[in-house]
């Protein structure tokens, strides 16, 4: 088991920034690909970013691209996700995962989530 807990969501408007935080325990942290996901209300839960276990790899979504950073810190057991530039439509609980494997967005390849963190964007 790898426990996570997210961290740093809340309610920004149009054109802010959040940072989300993402807590892991145990000491597999560093051999970890971890992502990023998102669902918002009536919606399937959606890629965001992943970065690899070394963090010298990251991919987007296309409708991230540009304005949201995903890094780790190893010695931490920490990732995070900057969020910049956001929108009414990033509304969502975001969730952050753990896959043993190789870098993916696929969600069905992540073994461990987080509960997650809502964020809100107003107009």
């Amino acid at each position: 088991q790898v426990p996570l807990v997210e961290s740093g969501g809340g309610l920004v408007q149009a054109g802010g920034s959040l940072r989300l935080s993402c807590a892991a325990s145990g000491r597999t942290f560093m051999r970890l690909a971890m992502g990023w996901f998102r669902q918002a209300p009536g919606k399937e839960r959606e890629f965001v970013a992943a970065i690899t276990w070394s963090g010298g790899n990251t991919i987007y979504a296309d409708s991230v691209k540009g304005r949201f950073i995903m890094s780790r810190e190893n010695d931490k057991n920490t990732v995070y996700l900057q969020m910049n530039s956001l929108k009414p439509e990033d509304t969502a609980v975001y969730y952050c995962a753990a896959d043993p494997g190789s870098i993916t967005t696929i969600s069905t390849r992540y073994e461990y989530w987080g509960q997650g963190t809502q964020v809100t964007v107003s107009s």
